[in-house]
Order: C-alpha cells, then structure tokens, then sequence
C-alpha cells in the first residue's frame, strides 16, 4: 500500500517539476508524498467516515439526482482525473445535486458532488473535467482536514481524530459533531482559504492536462460565470472569480499550457448529457 503510495504521488510530483517557473505550486503538489510518511490506515479510515458523514449533510440541504446513466458519466470522468491525484488509497465517489445553483462540493475521503446547474452551465467535458478535478484537488490537499485542525500532537493529519471516531461516549459523539459542523461551515458559508482555492485551481489544471484535457477547461468554465454575471452563484464559497483568473492565467503562460492541441471532449458531452 505505501509503496503504491510513494509511486503516485512521485510520478504526480515529477510531472509538475517539469513545469517551468511554479516552484510555489510544486511545494504544493509535493505535499500528499510529504504526508505519505506518516499517514497511517486508521488516519484514512476515519477520513473516510468523516466524510460520509459530512456528505450525509450535504444530501440533507440538497438531494441527489438518480439518474443511474448521467452519474455513471460523470464517475467515468472524475476517476480518468483522479487516478492522476495522488491518493490511490481511496475510493472516489462522485454524485449530481439536484439544485440549479451552480457550485461543487468536495468531502475527505473522495466524495465530490456538482449541482445540476453547473453541470447545465458547463459546455463540453473538459470544462466538466475541470470542475471535477477542482474538487479533487481539494481532497488531495486535505484542506478541510487541515483547516479545522484534525492533527493530534504526533502531526499527523487524523490520527487523534480516528481515535475520536473510535470512542463511544457522549463527548466524543459531540466533538465529532462539531468537526463536521466546522466542515459544514466551510463548504456553505464562509469558505475555503485563499490559497487553498487557488492551489486546487492550479492543481486541477495540470490533472487536465496529465488526462489529456484541454488544460483552459476549469478557467473557460470561471470566465463565462464571469462574464455572464453569475458570480453570485458562488459567493461566499469560494474567492473572487477574477482573482483566480488571474492566477490560472499567470499558471498557464508560466508553464506554457496554452496554445496546445486542445481535447474539449464537446460531443460526447452533448451526447451524454441529452444536449441537442
């Protein structure tokens, strides 16, 4: 298991070392093969259940569209993506929510979720791909775990967490409670960091482009909701949409991804998703 592990994120890690001029988002990418060191299976087992456990409450604001084809079409994408990210350990799960908001949403232990507005403002599947794999990126990077500080005193991620969620007392039922209410917090009222947006922003473009995306997939998507005026779909959840243009654009001609032969995946799009 480890060694699958340390080879992943090794090959992930060299591919963005050979982007010229990003050494801040290969100090990023670089760290799942940092964490691998000590990242037990019980860390991952309660990351797991953390997030089935935040998911539930995602469900609970919004339901799931059970349309068996269309979800199978997205998994197919997320996991081309996700095979890419570093985290061969767990199982990505992946779910369309029935509102017209146009958002995603990202859990630990790999359950992304896109709304049926993005999926609908979406226009061919790199751009799908890009949404996804943002999300992903979230999960590779452990930003909710990090962010409400799920560490015992050994630094490692969840190992004082995954001995929580093994007790079975009161107390350790309300702490747990409250970690997914502080995770609840982040996703639907006041957001992500800065920085950890951007990374996942950046971190999606190469898995883009290691997939054999058009890796401008993720930054068309931001730009129409810019232009068309719909940023405030997405207020309050994520950073500015013309600051992250911004640094996806600096991230491209930085690492010259732009000008490529570029696999936009648009017909199979429309096809799959009842486009006329």
């Amino acid at each position: 298991m480890k060694g699958l592990l340390l080879l992943s994120s090794i090959i992930l890690l060299l591919f963005f070392a050979s982007l010229s001029h990003a050494s801040d988002f290969r100090r990023r990418a670089s760290q799942p093969l940092e964490e691998e060191l000590y990242k037990t299976e019980e860390d991952i087992k309660a990351e797991i259940i953390f997030g089935r456990s935040l998911s539930a409450r995602i469900l609970g604001r919004y339901p799931i569209i059970k349309d068996k084809r269309l979800t199978e079409y997205i998994t197919l994408i997320g996991k081309a993506i996700a095979q890419y990210a570093g985290r061969p350990e767990i199982e990505f799960h992946f779910g369309i929510l029935d509102t017209d908001t146009i958002n995603a949403f990202s859990t630990p232990g790999g359950y992304i979720f896109i709304t049926k507005g993005a999926l609908k403002f979406a226009e061919d599947e790199a751009e799908l791909a890009g949404v996804l794999g943002h999300e992903i990126a979230h999960v590779v990077e452990r930003h909710i775990v990090k962010e409400i500080n799920l560490r015992a005193p050994d630094e490692s991620p969840l190992t004082g967490f995954a001995s929580l969620i093994a007790g079975a007392t009161g107390t350790a039922e309300a702490v747990f409670t409250a970690f997914v209410d502080r995770a609840y917090e982040i996703l639907f009222e006041r957001g992500y960091k800065i920085e950890d947006e951007l990374s996942s922003d950046r971190l999606s473009t190469g898995l883009l482009k290691l997939s054999g995306y058009d890796p401008e997939g993720l930054m068309r998507f931001l730009k129409r909701l810019n232009d068309k005026g719909m940023v405030k779909e997405i207020k309050g959840t994520h950073p500015g949409i013309e600051e992250r243009l911004k640094s996806l654009q600096r991230f491209m001609e930085e690492n010259h991804l732009s000008g490529e032969e570029k696999n936009r995946g648009k017909e199979r799009f429309y096809e799959k998703t009842g486009r006329n």
